[in-house]
């Protein structure tokens, strides 16, 4: 396959120049003008490749090289300028531009460029595919993406699993915090050690001390004497789910153990060495909670050396025709089904579709529409009825902020549009407004208007 190319450049001449010496390569060419179109393209389509201008109104080339390193980690870009200040090529080059190329270019400047660049984002891949495999020899916990934040994510998890130290995973429920965990186990200094999981919300403070820091033979009426789960994890991990439903007493024991490496059992008087590492996970905005008092300041520092937020689903929608297959392909040989694929009007809606449960939702969803399949396809009459109606639409935050009104609107809108396959005639009927009202609106969020 070849390569993908964006070009973005507000000078028109100087953008069909480009492409035309790009294509005569044999490259695929997107092409804009618009630095805003091209934050759009970027998210929506697949490309190997960014060359854009450096300045442009609105959103520069800065900003959408910005927005790509956040965003999408393999993809490699190039910033092109007649503005060939010192300043600005430091600047692209700490943002992570992969190369700066001063108008007038030289054409083969730009040929060899380009293909150093792909040379890298191909090696890039190529390593991640070796990875992935050599995981599934091992037999390591699997994370199935292809979003660009979410590799961004394993990247970062892989870098700091081998420093042993503390992590807090936030994220909404079922978006695979103890999956990360996992991960990060799997992937640190200590791999053969053990990995133990308690949710803390499951216990009342004197049942979550037993079960943490287990008790004496005599301790209590009938105690015989048990090892908690601090102890149980020595040399490994422990993952404390859902941590903020700790109560004030236990979230200063808890500090005093990872402080002094040490346990005290109940009824105990020696306390015991150990060696752990503590992973964390909370669905809840911790800043808020220990900005409230909930949550202790001082254990929120120990616990959160280093943080890995888990986006929900619906910011990740190109993930979901890959888990959903991954979950069809788990679930039809357990089921005893010859399910191997969903159509293309199930996948439709399932894109659709907001999920608020995240990706626990989406494994159920899977698993209930191949207990109903009979055939080799899983149609969209095996989905729950809810979903094949789309009257369920999340609101959820967004980094620690309730959306504003006008957010939910211009996706709104835009979820109104694609329904209606782009035809705003009838996009503005289902919106109950006029045409021009949908025009100004497009406008106004800078979408299309024409």
């Amino acid at each position: 396959m070849n390569a993908r190319l964006l070009l973005v450049d507000d000078e028109r001449i100087a953008l069909r120049n480009l492409e035309h010496v790009l294509a005569k390569e044999g490259y695929d060419i997107v092409a804009t003008q618009s630095g805003r179109h091209a934050l759009e393209l970027v998210d929506t389509k697949p490309f190997d490749l960014v060359l854009t201008d450096l300045k442009m109104d609105k959103v520069d080339g800065m900003q959408l090289l910005q927005h790509c390193k956040a965003r999408h980690p393999d993809l490699e870009v190039i910033m092109i300028t007649g503005f060939a200040t010192l300043e600005s090529a430091v600047e692209a080059m700490k943002v992570g531009a992969f190369h700066y190329i001063a108008k007038p270019f030289r054409l083969d400047e730009v040929r060899q460029t380009v293909a150093e660049a792909l040379e890298k984002v191909r090696l890039k891949r190529e390593n991640r595919a070796l990875r992935e495999q050599l995981d599934a020899v091992n037999g390591r916990t699997r994370i199935v993406t292809r979003d660009g934040g979410m590799q961004k994510l394993l990247d970062m998890a892989r870098q700091v699993a081998g420093t042993g130290a503390n992590v807090l995973i936030t994220g909404e429920s079922g978006t695979g915090k103890e999956l990360f965990a996992r991960y990060l186990h799997e992937h640190g200094g200590r791999p053969k050690g053990p990995f133990v999981a308690v949710n803390c919300g499951a216990f009342n403070e004197e049942l979550l001390a037993n079960e943490l820091f287990g008790h004496e033979k005599g301790a209590f009426t009938g105690a015989v004497g048990k090892a908690g789960l601090l102890l149980a994890a020595h040399g490994g991990t422990l993952f404390l789910d859902e941590v903020t439903e700790m109560s004030p007493g236990m979230q200063v024991k808890l500090l005093r153990v990872i402080q002094e490496r040490e346990v005290l059992p109940v009824g105990g008087t020696k306390p015991v060495k150990i060696d752990v590492r503590f992973i964390a996970a909370s669905n809840r905005n911790m800043k808020d909670w220990v900005a409230d008092g909930r949550f202790r300041q001082d254990l929120y520092f120990r616990l959160n050396v280093v943080n890995l937020h888990i986006p929900p689903l619906s910011e990740r929608r190109d993930d979901i025709p890959l888990l959903a297959q991954y979950f069809l392909d788990r679930a039809a040989p357990v089921m005893g089904k010859p399910v191997r694929a969903l159509s293309d009007e199930a996948l439709a809606l399932l894109k659709s579709y907001d999920f608020p449960g995240n990706v626990r939702e989406l494994e159920n969803i899977i698993e209930r529409g191949v207990a109903l399949c009979q055939g080799d396809t899983l149609a969209a009459a095996h989905l729950p009825d809810d979903l094949r109606d789309l009257t369920i639409k999340a609101f959820r935050r967004r980094e620690g902020r309730v959306a504003s009104l006008e957010e939910q609107e211009r996706e709104y809108i835009q979820w109104v549009l694609e329904q209606a396959h782009g035809n705003q005639t009838l996009a503005a009927q289902m919106l109950g407004i006029d045409r021009v009202s949908l025009w100004r609106k497009l406008k106004r969020y800078g979408g299309e208007a024409g």
